[in-house]
């Protein structure tokens, strides 16, 4: 990897993990580490531009409908995939098809850009993705042999457990924090070749645990507010994307309000 390498144009693809949920702006958008990213290479070139395709909640066969042939034809010299999670935390997931449909995306976007980069996603610790942990890990074996066979860079998020850590993620315990989204961005930067700016891997300072009583709380309100919904969806088919568009569906200069 080429070392403090300039990079013109970066295109983001993928779900809610890269629109940027749950890095909120005070006028209630997300942010999220694509758009951290793509500010700190538009200060260091000013003809920079940026798309960021990602709508929450899409499977990967949505992504590779809607997404890929979109960013394929921008001509990037940067893409960033990340996509499948949604599909390993269903009930049922067919993790032939899910392969099969990260595989095409992959085939399509490598030979579009100068570089691809893709993503073993950060877990959250705790009990409820230990039932989804085979399949992740599938899904990230399969990235490794993707990267390998295409030349693209694998940005490792799942390693390193500072990103497992629940106080990285936000209430409703499947998106990251302002500090999650920050930790990602300065990854992605440092595999692009770019001087580093922090340690990412660093763990959070060890603090007490919460009470029992505070658990208890916090348990009932995610059920409320976020598992009750996201069992909802799932019932009816529906998804907290339907019908929205993506952040930033064009190829633009980097002008960002509040990022």
């Amino acid at each position: 990897m080429e070392m403090n390498a300039t990079y013109t144009s970066l295109v983001a693809v993928g779900d809610s993990f890269t629109e940027g949920m749950s890095d909120r702006l005070p006028d209630g958008s997300y942010r999220g580490w694509a758009d951290l990213l793509a500010k700190r290479l538009a200060a260091r070139t000013p003809e920079f531009r940026y798309a960021n395709l990602a709508v929450r909640g899409k499977l990967i066969g949505q992504i590779v409908d809607e997404q890929v042939d979109v960013a394929a034809d921008m001509k990037a010299d940067v893409v960033t995939l990340v996509g499948g999670l949604n599909d390993t935390l269903r009930p049922r997931c067919d993790m032939g098809r899910v392969r099969g449909l990260l595989t095409e995306a992959v085939e399509r976007l490598a030979p579009s850009c100068g570089r691809l980069v893709l993503m073993r996603s950060p877990g959250r610790n705790g009990p409820v993705m230990e039932r989804f942990r085979p399949r992740m890990e599938e899904l990230f074996a399969h990235v490794d042999e993707l990267a390998a066979r295409h030349g693209a860079l694998v940005v490792d998020l799942y390693g390193p457990p500072a990103l497992g850590d629940p106080r990285m993620w936000d209430v409703d315990r499947l998106h990251l924090t302002d500090e999650g989204h920050r930790r990602v961005a300065e990854a992605v930067w440092q595999g692009l070749g770019l001087a580093a700016e922090s340690d990412w891997t660093t763990p959070l300072p060890a603090a007490a645990p919460p009470r029992w009583v505070t658990r208890r709380v916090d348990d009932a309100r995610f059920a409320r507010e976020y598992l009750g919904p996201w069992i909802g969806r799932r019932l009816t088919g529906r998804s907290s994307g339907d019908g929205r568009p993506a952040k930033r569906p064009e190829l633009l200069p980097f002008e960002p309000p509040g990022v």
